[in-house]
Parts: structure tokens; sequence; C-alpha cells
């Protein structure tokens, strides 16, 4: 079967991030955030990428399979049903399909991790972006 890893970094370093990833012979790092922005140090788009590469890794951003300002709201509320309607609507417009097919085709020949904050990958839409689009992909979560 194939695979499809995912991270979050809400409580973690970025030496825990990519020693989980490595640790997994994770090869590319799929961001798939709206916004590649942090406010915990070292996980914006450039210095992400920068500790991906060192580590040996691509990085590549997916900002179409990001959740919209909307669902981020719905999410920091614990309202899981908004997130779930805002992000199944995001991944209908025609920016989300592509970049879900370059996904689904890159993941089909790298071992490729999604990323983005939050920790708890069944609670993020990590986990409604696997269900809708890399539903023939099992999902292993990475704990940091």
């Amino acid at each position: 079967m194939k695979r499809i890893w995912t991270i979050g970094y809400e409580q973690a370093t970025v030496p825990a991030v990519i020693d989980a990833l490595v640790a997994a012979g994770v090869e590319v790092l799929a961001d798939v955030r709206a916004l590649p922005l942090s406010r915990r140090p070292g996980f914006s788009k450039t210095a992400l990428a920068g500790a991906a590469q060192e580590a040996g890794m691509a990085y590549r951003h997916f900002r179409a399979l990001g959740t919209p300002r909307e669902g981020r709201e719905a999410a920091r509320k614990g309202d899981h049903a908004g997130l779930e309607r805002v992000y199944a609507g995001q991944l209908e417009l025609p920016e989300a399909l592509a970049a879900a097919a370059e996904l689904r085709d890159l993941a089909g020949e790298k071992r490729v991790a999604l990323l983005c904050f939050c920790g708890d990958g069944r609670k993020c839409h990590r986990s409604l972006l696997h269900a809708a689009m890399l539903e023939d992909f099992e999902a292993v979560d990475l704990t940091v």
C-alpha cells in the first residue's frame, strides 16, 4: 500500500520535526499551509525549506491545499464541522484540484510528509485532505 506521512509543529522545534521526518525516511516535505508563515521560530517558509534541504529533503509549498482564513478560525474555535465545510469548498477549486493531483503524483514516487501547524492530525485539515484526495494512501501521523 502507498503511504503518506503527516506532521504538525504546534508544540515542536524545527530540529524535532526534522528528526522525525528523517527517521521516517521522508524525501519531500509538502507544506500544506495557505500561509507559510509562523510565529514559531524556524517554521516560516524560507527557514523551514532550508532546514529540510540541509537534512537532505526537498521542500514544496502547496498553497492551494491550505485552509482558508475562515477554516483556520473555525479550527481555532474547535469547530471541526465548520473547518470541514470550509475546507471541502477549498478542495473544489481548480487550483486545489491541480495541486492535489500534483501531490498525488509526487507521493506515488517519493516518500512525502504533509506539514502544517496542528499537532493533532485528526483535528486538522491534513486528515480532511487525506480523506478527500489521498484516500488510497495509508496515512502515518508522525508525532514530535
